[in-house]
């Protein structure tokens, strides 16, 4: 089990450094945003946002809000596990999901302090075999992130088992430095749409 003292100041730090970023992707991501929105609205008759239960945490449910990319009637699994995902995918979320513009509105949970910056993604609230893996291994006891060690190291084309070890090692080597790394690796891997299946 992994002991938590001694990561009080870290989380006050975290918090802290998530603000400050948040600040800045505000003001640079807000004229997107509105666009995407627009895009979104023009081309469909259903809400620009999709509100996902993800688990946050300590396994508490929460809604995180997603630029809509797929059709409404779209099953409630994880994208991997549909049997056809491009049928269900709208012509502007192929787009957004190819360069994840469409986590941005988790920006919101972010400034809510449901996720932060840097963490591991958070589980569909019906991805029982990743959820039980990661409390297991105490993984639940950190906020989730838009992006983690998971999504720079193979994201969609990793098994369950291989997330959650590097969920475990995030845990484990967690700073404000690796996260910060982290970030900047996120960023270049959005640019080149890589780990994309999907």
């Amino acid at each position: 089990m992994i002991k938590f003292k001694g990561y009080i100041n870290y989380d006050l730090n975290k918090r802290f450094f998530d603000l400050i970023i948040l600040f800045f992707c505000i003001f640079i991501f807000i004229i997107p945003i509105l666009i995407i929105s627009i895009s979104i609205r023009i081309t469909s008759k259903h809400n620009v946002i999709h509100w996902s239960e993800r688990i946050g945490k300590d396994n508490v449910i929460f809604k995180m809000p997603k630029f809509r990319t797929m059709r409404v009637d779209t099953p409630s699994v994880a994208t991997h596990l549909l049997s056809k995902p491009e049928i269900w995918i709208t012509p502007v979320g192929k787009f957004l999901r190819k360069f994840s513009l469409d986590e941005l509105p988790q920006l919101w949970s972010v400034f809510k302090g449901e996720m932060s910056f840097v963490g591991p993604r958070p589980a569909l609230y019906n991805q029982k075999d990743l959820i039980k893996l990661r409390t297991k291994n105490s993984v639940h006891k950190i906020l989730p992130g838009i992006t983690g060690l998971a999504q720079i190291n193979g994201r969609d084309k990793l098994s369950i088992k291989e997330k959650t070890l590097f969920d475990i090692k995030y845990l484990k080597d967690r700073t404000l430095a690796l996260d910060f790394k982290i970030i900047l690796i996120t960023l270049k891997k959005m640019l080149s749409s890589s780990g994309v299946t999907h």
